[in-house]
Parts: C-alpha cells; sequence; structure tokens
C-alpha cells in the first residue's frame, strides 16, 4: 500500500510539474500577430504596431534570396577589383582613399563608432524600434549587399523587444541619418546601451538574456545599415497615426460644436462641397454630417425666413434680428479649414510609406542588371517636405480648435452658456477660465513650430554634403507639434462634454449621441472641486491611448438595406 500510495504522489508531482511547464510553455510562446516584411509593403501603421509590440515580424523568403543574389554580385566585385565607395573605398569626402582588402571589414566598424555622435534626450524605445523595422525592411528590399544573417539577427532582436538607445539630436537628414543610425547600429555589434523590454542595459547583457550573439559586420553592412532614412521615417510614421487621431477627433469635436450651437443645415450640405470638390473637404464634410444625423439640434435653413420676418413688428425700413443669419466661421467653415489638414495626411502617408518601402543607402546594388550604382537615395527631401507640410496643416487644426473653445468660454459669443462654462456661482468658481491658457499656450508654440525645415540646409562634412534635407529634425518637429495639438483637441472634448451638460445632449444626432455616451461614462461636470490638470491627463489618455477614434464610420448611421 505504501508503495501504491508513493507512486500515486509522484505521478500527481509529474501531472503537476507538466502543467506547471505547459503554463510556461504558453506563457513564453509568442501569439503575436505576424507581419511578413518583403521590402514592399510595409504601411505606416505597421510600423507603429511593431514598435509597441502589438505585432511581431518574419522575413519574406523570396526577399532573402533576392539578397543573396545581391551579397553574390557584391562579393565578386570585389574579387574583380572593383571600386566601389564605402566598401574599398573610404566615406564621404575621404572617398578618393582605397582601402586595402585587409582592411575593409575594420573599416564599417570604425564607422558606426565614430558616427554614434548624438546627443540628447533618447528616443523613445517604441520609436526606436520602429525605426529599426523600417531600417531592415529597406534591407530587405535586396539592393544593398548585406548578408541574410545580419537580416535575421535584426529581425530577432526585434521580435525580443530590443529596442536601441538613439539619442534625439543629430541628423542632417542627408546621407541618411548617419548619426541615428549609427547608434542604432551599435546593438547589433554588441555595443553601446539598448531597452530591453523598455529597461535601458548594456547591448551585451540584452543579447546574451535573449539568446543572441553580437555580429562582426562585413564589408558594407555598416553603411548598409547607416546610410539611410529610417530614422525620419519612423519617426514620421508615429507622427501621422497620433496625426490621423487629431483630424478624426477634430471632426467629432465639429460635429458637437454645430449641435451645441444649432448651427444651420447648409453649410453641410452635399451639394455646396460638390461645387468646390477639393478631395479632403468632400471627406470631412461628409464625416461630420454623418455624425450629426438624425440630430434635434440642427437649424434648417427653411425654418429661418419665417421665424426672422415674424420678430419684427413694425414698418421700419431696418430691424435687427437676434437670430443668426450664418455661424461664425470656426463651425461654417470647418469643412473648408480642415480640408488641406486631410490632403495633407494624405500625402504624408503616401510619402512615409513609399520611404519605409525604398532602397536608400548608396551605392546601391542590382544584381539582375549587374549594376552597383552611386547616387543620393539616401536624401531626405521627401520626408522633409512632407512633415513640414503636415505641420502647417495640423496648426491650422488647432487655430480652429481654439477659436471654437473660446467661443464656448466668451459670454459675449457663447449664445447663452454660462460664462467660463462655470457649474456653481461664477465668480467664486473659475470653470474653464485657467484651462483656456493652455489651448492659447500650445497653438501659439504650433504655430512657430509650423516654420518649414526642409528649407534650412547647412552645408557640412567637408562641403560633400552641400544641400542637405534636415528630414528627421522636421520628423522630431512634427512628432512635437502633434503632441501639443493633442492638449488642444483634448481641452475642446472637455469644454464639449461640459457645455453639453447645459443643453442639447438629449437631441444629439446617431453619431454624436453614440460618442457622447462613451465619453461621459468618464466624464464629471467640472466643478472646481478637482484639479483640471487631472481631468486633462484622464481625456487624454482616453482621447489618443484607445481605438474609440480609430475609425469613425462605425458612428455613423447605417444605411437602409435595399430590398
Amino acid at each position: 500500500m505504501e508503495k501504491l500510495h508513493a507512486l500515486a504522489l509522484t505521478i500527481e508531482a509529474f501531472f503537476i510539474i507538466s502543467i506547471f511547464r505547459l503554463m510556461e510553455y504558453q506563457k513564453n510562446m509568442d501569439t503575436r500577430p505576424v507581419i511578413v516584411l518583403t521590402g514592399n509593403d510595409l504601411s505606416f501603421r505597421d510600423i507603429v504596431a511593431i514598435g509597441i509590440g502589438d505585432k511581431k515580424i518574419e522575413l519574406d523568403d523570396a526577399a532573402l534570396e533576392r539578397c543573396r543574389a545581391s551579397r553574390a554580385f557584391l562579393e565578386e566585385s570585389i574579387k574583380n577589383k572593383k571600386i566601389i565607395y564605402g566598401v574599398n573605398t573610404s566615406f564621404g569626402p575621404m572617398c578618393n582613399k582605397i582601402i586595402h582588402d585587409d582592411e575593409i571589414e575594420k573599416m564599417q566598424n570604425n564607422l558606426i563608432v565614430s558616427h554614434a555622435a548624438g546627443l540628447g534626450a533618447p528616443i523613445l524605445p517604441y520609436i526606436a524600434l520602429g525605426i529599426f523595422v523600417v531600417r531592415l525592411n529597406t534591407l530587405v528590399k535586396g539592393h544593398s549587399g548585406v548578408r541574410v544573417r545580419l537580416l535575421k539577427l535584426m529581425r530577432d532582436m526585434i521580435n525580443n523587444d530590443i529596442a536601441p538607445y538613439i539619442p534625439e539630436c543629430g541628423s542632417v537628414g542627408a546621407s541618411g541619418d548617419l548619426i541615428h543610425l549609427a547608434h542604432m547600429s551599435l546593438a547589433i555589434i554588441g555595443k553601446g546601451r539598448v531597452y530591453l523590454k523598455r529597461q535601458l542595459v548594456c547591448a551585451t547583457e540584452a543579447l546574451e538574456k535573449t539568446g543572441l550573439t553580437p555580429l562582426k559586420l562585413s564589408y558594407k553592412e555598416g553603411l548598409a545599415l547607416m546610410n539611410g532614412t529610417a530614422a525620419m521615417t519612423g519617426i514620421a510614421a508615429f507622427t501621422l497615426f497620433g496625426a490621423n487621431k487629431l483630424l478624426n477627433i477634430a471632426c467629432v469635436n465639429a460635429a458637437f460644436a454645430i449641435e451645441i450651437f444649432g448651427g444651420i443645415d447648409d453649410a453641410f450640405d452635399e451639394d455646396l462641397h460638390q461645387v468646390k470638390p477639393h478631395p479632403g473637404q468632400v471627406s470631412v464634410s461628409g464625416r461630420i454630417k454623418k455624425l450629426y444625423q438624425g440630430t434635434g439640434n440642427i437649424t434648417q435653413r427653411e425654418q429661418l425666413h419665417d421665424r426672422i420676418r415674424n420678430e419684427n413688428s413694425s414698418d421700419t425700413p431696418v430691424f435687427e434680428t437676434t437670430i443668426n443669419v450664418q455661424d461664425v466661421y470656426s463651425i461654417r467653415c470647418t469643412p473648408q479649414i480642415l480640408a488641406p489638414v486631410k490632403e495633407a495626411m494624405d500625402y504624408a502617408v503616401k510619402t512615409i510609406e513609399t520611404e519605409a518601402n525604398s532602397t536608400n543607402d548608396n551605392p546601391i546594388i542590382i544584381a539582375e542588371k549587374k549594376k552597383i550604382l552611386h547616387g543620393g537615395n539616401f536624401h531626405g527631401q521627401s520626408i522633409s517636405f512632407a512633415m513640414d507640410t503636415l505641420c502647417i496643416a495640423l496648426s491650422t487644426l488647432c487655430n480652429l480648435s481654439e477659436r471654437r473653445i473660446n467661443k464656448l468660454l466668451d459670454k459675449n459669443l457663447n449664445e447663452g452658456l454660462p460664462e467660463h462654462l462655470i457649474a456653481g456661482e461664477a465668480g467664486l468658481a473659475m470653470g474653464f477660465m485657467g484651462a483656456q491658457y493652455l489651448a492659447t499656450s500650445s497653438t501659439a508654440e504650433n504655430r512657430n513650430l509650423a516654420n518649414p525645415m526642409s528649407v534650412n540646409s547647412i552645408s557640412c562634412n567637408a562641403t560633400n554634403q552641400d544641400v542637405v534635407s534636415m528630414g528627421t529634425v522636421a520628423a522630431r518637429k512634427a512628432f512635437r507639434l502633434v503632441s501639443n495639438a493633442k492638449n488642444v483637441i483634448t481641452l475642446e472634448t472637455l469644454a464639449d462634454l461640459q457645455a453639453l451638460s447645459f443643453r442639447n445632449a438629449d437631441k444629439l444626432g446617431y453619431g454624436t449621441s453614440i460618442i457622447y455616451k462613451i465619453l461621459n461614462k468618464d466624464f464629471q461636470v467640472y466643478d472646481n472641486s478637482t484639479i483640471f490638470h487631472d481631468s486633462l491627463v484622464k481625456f487624454r489618455k482616453l482621447l489618443f491611448s484607445s481605438q474609440i477614434f480609430d475609425d469613425l464610420s462605425i458612428y455613423f448611421k447605417p444605411e437602409p438595406l435595399l430590398k
């Protein structure tokens, strides 16, 4: 019996251990969706999803075959004593210095450590990981002559959440993001620091903990890693992701404003915008109208004529009506004002995704045509210009939002709402008075940030780089501008909710009603009993760190089914 009991205990222990092992195995399994890098179809949303850790990556087999062919042709060219920039020559203005074959691999290491010369606050780890992904995707195109083992190491580092430590200052955006990508490359050769699952550690420690081994770079590989536009493109992708939410929420706030003030319907009539058919204007107007569809708050133009005539009880030649014949521009002209914002964003999407799926180092290798081409694909003027355009557009979005906030708070303009949206005794309570300064200052700062970087070329590198793009500075500036714009839009959303607590919430349209109910769950009418900052932090996170406003079409009233 004792033996049977012992056997039973052994079997029980075996099953317990097996269960724990299974649980640990399941815990360690990476079940994230996979994005296969082909070098051709990485979207800005993919970059963001990989950067924040929602998705992992794999490398396309056909792409790897192209990379092998590219490497083989490069090796053949070296054996045939071809002179190739950055392979057996030095760099920049020293390209006339020919390097002995025995030293050409050492030169790649020297390039990285000498150009890892950035300063400033580190780029956020999830953006740094996005930069890493962009660089890998461009190398996967198969025109850079790197070995497949380098590509696989980069893949494994990304999937293990090893984000390079990259100081924000240093790139001039031509010859690529040399300083930023040198810092990115340090981890590959086991130098410098990285973020391992968002914790800052030495690169060697991170590689050891994840079972990876640093790589000794072969010729062309250091240059291929550094000589490109991945930093500006990665930052731009995250900037655009935030900008997309800004535009969506700006449309929601526009719909709220129309309903709060009983705006007149014909400013959003489809026919009005068809006779001035800018694509952005038609799109924005359509979104806003679909959000407030079915509202009981909008004033119909046809109802105004008799109401205005009935106000006149005398035969005077002129009388002044108290009814608005037209709304102010910040309500009536919203589609026209946001039209170029939408179009600037569409342009930025095309530019960013083209760049993220391009070969942008130098020289490039076209193995199938037996060509090694020296050129300037590393130049970031396209990204720089797109980011400057986006800055101008989003600064305009802030202007619009800030003016609507002012209309809500100014008792001379807000059509009967409490001054400063005060819920309580005016004078004793301050309502939104202090918070308005946040919108004013953020809007003013964004007007300054809207000044372009793409025209600010300064010659450097012993005049070898005589015209540069400043693309990474433009992208960093745009990212900061988006952050400021989030402040303005967050405050306007809170002001809208406060205004709706006083009137018109019961007659909201189909979409605005759904959105109001969602937001109102987390909203408390501000009555000066709490610190305003806390509400701003809470709602900024709700608006921009959730998926509530990723797609506005889910709030549109479904079209009736055809019989």
